[in-house]
């Protein structure tokens, strides 16, 4: 297993931030990860791309796991970019509820999930790191935010830099976390148009592979609208290692078999591709080097907007606010 140092972090978060107040907290949640993800290797994906989505719609404060509050208001969680997408909120929940039996009032949602983040991709890929922890919990979830902050799945490869710049994290570090594709599924109709109805024609995205690109049909159905059946299978988003945290991803990317516009489109033959591109070649070949800026990237994501000190609450529960 590779472990690697602490790296940038937010200032105000700590290493071993519980050692003191809840010293088992870590063991817990990795106890809990653990269980989950042997028996579903697709948990451990869904909790790293929760955190993901966590952190990039009012920062790193757990607000991802809120479920909807009386009068109709819908929850991040409700947003189909999350629903029925992201797995694992039980596995989060039924960490806490531990946590909560041995440390009261202690440990925020917004970091359990930050470690099992860590747990996941150290199960899934035996990649540890250490985790800043001292988040403390957003009392706000807001449907739309979704929209305005999450790139969408058919996001351009200029549109994936602006929207992580914005964030705080360069190319590099976007081309690094997409590599956390290399685990989990999508629903078909996450990427039906690249098979079916490409650019507004019937032709299919000329950047897949042909043999890739039959293999896919043979799973997923025309979209509805196309006169399909409404079906929407789940396909791995790494057809090489579905259920192994690796930099096989990329060697995919350079053979056209990116599931995603999103993740074809980093390894495009186009000019203002070239950047992500070159990232794509070296991660393809060097996993040493990928896995060393997975871990730096994954924490310093990770503290992006963090709640801290006084601010939010402590979660009794992670799916309400106290």
């Amino acid at each position: 297993m590779l472990l690697v140092p602490a790296v940038y972090s937010d200032p105000s978060l700590k290493v071993g931030f519980y050692k003191r107040s809840c010293p088992a907290v870590e063991s817990i949640v990795r106890r809990t990860v653990r269980r989950a993800v042997s028996r579903n290797p697709g948990i451990g994906g869904g909790i790293i791309r929760m955190h993901f989505h966590d952190c990039f719609v009012r920062g790193c404060d757990g607000s991802v796991l809120l479920k909807s509050g009386p009068g109709g208001k819908q929850s991040e969680r409700d947003h189909p970019a999350n629903n029925p997408g992201l797995r694992g909120f039980e596995v989060i929940e039924e960490a806490k509820n531990r946590i909560e039996s041995v440390c009261p009032n202690t440990v925020s949602c917004a970091d359990i999930l930050a470690f099992a983040a860590r747990d996941s991709s150290s199960k899934l890929g035996r990649i540890n790191y250490a985790v800043p922890a001292g988040r403390r919990d957003g009392r706000v979830t807001v449907f739309d935010e979704v929209t305005d902050n999450l790139p969408p799945p058919t996001s351009t490869a200029d549109q994936l830099v602006a929207n992580f710049a914005r964030k705080g994290l360069s190319a590099d570090e976007m081309v690094t976390l997409s590599g956390a594709h290399s685990i989990g599924a999508s629903h078909c109709s996450s990427f039906s148009a690249r098979l079916y109805s490409f650019n507004g024609t019937h032709d299919q995205d000329p950047s897949l592979d042909r043999k890739f690109a039959a293999a896919l049909k043979a799973t997923c159905p025309r979209p509805p609208q196309n006169g399909g059946s409404g079906r929407d299978p789940l396909v791995p988003l790494d057809s090489a290692t579905p259920n192994w945290l690796d930099n096989k991803y990329y060697v995919e990317l350079t053979a056209g078999r990116g599931l995603l516009t999103s993740d074809q489109t980093l390894d495009q033959t186009l000019v203002e591709n070239s950047l992500t591109r070159k990232y794509v070649a070296v991660n393809a070949r060097y996993g040493a080097t990928w896995t060393a800026k997975y871990v730096k990237a994954m924490v310093k994501m990770g503290s992006i907007d963090v709640l801290t000190g006084s601010q939010g609450e402590i979660r009794s529960s992670c799916s309400f606010v106290n």
